[in-house]
């Protein structure tokens, strides 16, 4: 059974710091894009960035909105993901995802690409 399990979501002031953790287990976990999502209430989800490995050159996207503020990173041997998010905003409030992609990533964060997701960690930034 595959599985992916978010964790690390809470709630922080605007300029604070939070990691998130993604466990995962059921498909081979270096095989697989991972990205990150979220969905905050009233608006469609949307990607914040993806990590994947293609013929041993590490592709990671993020778009502007998080660019120089969020990192993506991956422990294979652990088959674990994290996000780490620094600088917060209000706007970042949101549930956040993760999710798997046998392709490799993309900057266009089709969320119709991705095989698998879990079921979110809510981050909410106080201003």
């Amino acid at each position: 059974e595959v599985q992916l399990v978010e964790s690390g979501g809470g709630l922080v002031q605007a300029g604070g710091s939070l990691r998130l953790s993604c466990t995962t287990s059921g498909f081979t976990f270096d095989d697989y894009t991972i990205g990150w999502f979220r969905q905050a209430p009233g608006k469609e989800r949307e990607g914040v960035s993806c990590f994947s490995t293609d013929g041993g050159r590490n592709r990671m996207y993020y778009p502007d909105s998080v660019k120089g503020r969020f990192t993506i990173s991956r422990d294979n041997t652990k088959n674990m993901a994290f996000l780490q998010m620094d600088s917060l905003k209000p706007e970042d409030t949101a549930v956040y995802y993760c999710a798997a992609d046998s392709l490799p990533c993309n900057s266009y964060f089709a969320t119709y690409e991705y095989d698998y997701w879990g079921q979110g960690t809510q981050v909410t930034v106080s201003s």
